[in-house]
């Protein structure tokens, strides 16, 4: 696996995120709790740039008007229909057989590389 640079760790603060292109591939790199990630920008519904969309968490059972959320800023919500992706895996919310292509992420000197198989 050949590692790419894409951001100075300081471009990609926490909780936000940065979309890049690695050798023609948009891909989407996130930086949840101070962890990177990277998944690519392209929803498998229907095309969607998914990178374009939403970063949110899940909401966990509690009281009447109540909303307790959980996971956040570990989902990403595809903006044309609402899909929903785990950052750290790539795997959908609502099925095992649906999922995102995920990319191993280094931090090294400084800099934030992601791996892609040749």
């Amino acid at each position: 696996m050949e590692l790419y640079p894409v951001a100075a760790v300081e471009n990609i603060p926490e909780g936000t995120s940065k979309i890049v292109e690695v050798k023609g591939r948009s891909i989407g790199v996130y930086n949840v709790g101070g962890t990177y990630y990277a998944i690519q920008n392209y929803c498998p519904h229907q095309g969607a740039e998914l990178c374009a969309g939403p970063v949110c968490g899940t909401t966990l059972e509690s009281q009447v008007y109540e909303f307790t959320y959980g996971r956040d800023r570990e989902i990403v919500r595809c903006p044309w229909h609402g899909w929903e992706f785990d950052l750290k895996t790539g795997k959908s919310l609502f099925s095992d057989r649906v999922r995102v292509r995920s990319y191993a992420v280094e931090v090294s000197n400084g800099q934030v590389r992601i791996a892609l198989g040749t």
